[in-house]
């Protein structure tokens, strides 16, 4: 009984094998084994090709599971339950049932061996370590399948015209989605794999695919611009008062724009005591729709080496303007200016409330509150705190204006005119 019982264990020791490398297989991150592949690792290339290609792999470790399941519960019952009948007979109270009793026995003795030797033990193993364990097991599993090619092939066909006939199609679902790899960042930032600040600049980049241009420009009634219709002191006296490297130069109106000149053109000129020439002076200008996608223009910036653009509408109006410094803000946030003497966008008070200014950003907006208050609907028909209020209230707001929204409480507490300038907000209690 001895040779039969170490050929049982041998089995479930094998069933172990197969199924703690199913999971190896399947649960190891194909981005490390690509890693690995590149490393020159032959081991993890066939690892990888059995991950992107699980169907032969997974039917063979099936056929040998299945298999080892017949063989353990044969030998058992023909051969262990019935060489234990005699010890049971010898038992008075036993000896009536003897014979259910030993297959009772020997079929809980080898479910628990085979539970625990044969899948749990191995599976924790696996999910421990699975990208080291799926290349160690990869090429004996690849001549294991190329071994039993006909039967898993003729599992495969079978398998397929059952899912035909039930209608079930493949996932037509990326490997890892956008939202997947915001939970592993985020997860990351938690167990301070990541930085927070690292969280945050990667959380803005994927978010910066998403953003067409006219939510980070600077609208048309902020530009400023100089005028080649205006004197050569008036152009000084706005070079002057304006901290800016960069100008746009229009003819009258933005909409006829010559070009943009450099400041540091108008210096070597005064300096040379040549005339102030704005039109010899302006490069030709970029021009990008405000509906561009915010990596497009980047994209265009490299390509062209003009780092600011005009924003134009669908009737060839400009509606703004914008720079790759408001590229780089939308990825790592505010970059404030040593000479920017304007108020913050953004102040917190004493009490918990804040004073916000009503041309912040929607997701800058909610970037400081650590919250999706504002972004959440992707198809909102706004992008700054101003337009949020406007859409809500479905007018141009009063001074005093104020509503509820998700438990936060917004007061309109200065206007500019037509524009929402202030804004309070204040948290839930």
């Amino acid at each position: 009984m001895a040779l039969e019982i170490l050929f049982i264990l041998l089995l479930i020791v094998a069933n172990g094998i197969f199924s703690g490398s199913e999971i190896a297989i399947v649960s190891a991150r194909k981005v490390r084994l690509q890693q690995l592949a590149d490393k020159g690792n032959r081991p993890a290339r066939i690892a990888l090709r059995l991950a992107e290609s699980p169907n032969d792999f997974l039917s063979t470790v099936q056929i040998g599971i299945t298999l080892i399941g017949v063989l353990s519960g044969a030998v058992a019952g023909a051969t262990v339950a019935q060489k234990l009948k005699p010890f049971l007979d010898q038992l008075p109270v036993l000896q009536p049932y003897s014979e259910g009793l030993s297959v009772t026995l020997v079929v809980a003795l080898i479910t628990y061996l085979s539970l625990v030797i044969g899948e749990l033990v191995p599976k924790r193993i696996a999910l421990t370590h699975p990208e080291s364990i799926a290349c160690r097991i990869a090429p004996a599993m690849r001549t294991l399948s190329r071994l039993s090619a006909p039967a898993v092939h003729l599992l495969g066909a079978s398998t397929d015209a059952l899912l035909k006939l039930l209608n079930v199609s493949a996932s037509s679902e990326p490997d890892i989605t956008e939202e997947e790899i915001k939970a592993l960042i985020r997860q990351g930032a938690d167990s301070g794999v990541f930085e927070p600040s690292e969280h945050d600049m990667v959380q803005r980049v994927l978010r910066l695919g998403d953003r067409t241009i006219k939510t980070m420009m600077t609208p048309r009634t902020d530009i400023r611009w100089l005028d080649l219709e205006a004197g050569e002191a008036e152009v000084l006296v706005e070079v002057k008062e304006s901290n800016h490297s960069r100008f746009p130069v229009g003819r009258g109106s933005l909409d006829a724009c010559a070009g943009i000149v450099r400041v540091r053109s108008l210096l070597t000129a005064q300096l040379g005591h040549e005339p102030l020439n704005l039109e010899v002076l302006c490069q030709p200008p970029l021009y990008v729709a405000e509906s561009s996608r915010a990596l497009q223009v980047l994209e265009q910036f490299k390509r062209t080496g003009i780092h600011i653009a005009l924003v134009t509408d669908e009737y060839g109006g400009v509606e703004g303007l914008v720079t790759l410094n408001d590229l780089m803000e939308a990825i790592v946030g505010d970059l404030p200016d040593l000479d920017d003497d304007e108020d913050p966008a953004f102040v917190t008070r004493e009490d918990g409330s804040w004073l916000v200014d009503g041309s912040l950003d929607i997701n800058a907006f909610d970037d400081r509150l650590g919250t999706e208050l504002l972004s959440s609907d992707e198809q909102h028909p706004y992008h700054t705190l101003a337009g949020f209020v406007i859409h809500v209230l479905e007018r141009i707001p009063r001074s005093s204006d104020h509503f509820l929204w998700q438990g936060y409480r917004f007061e309109v507490v200065d206007m500019d005119g037509n524009r929402v300038d202030k804004v309070l907000v204040t948290p839930p209690p």
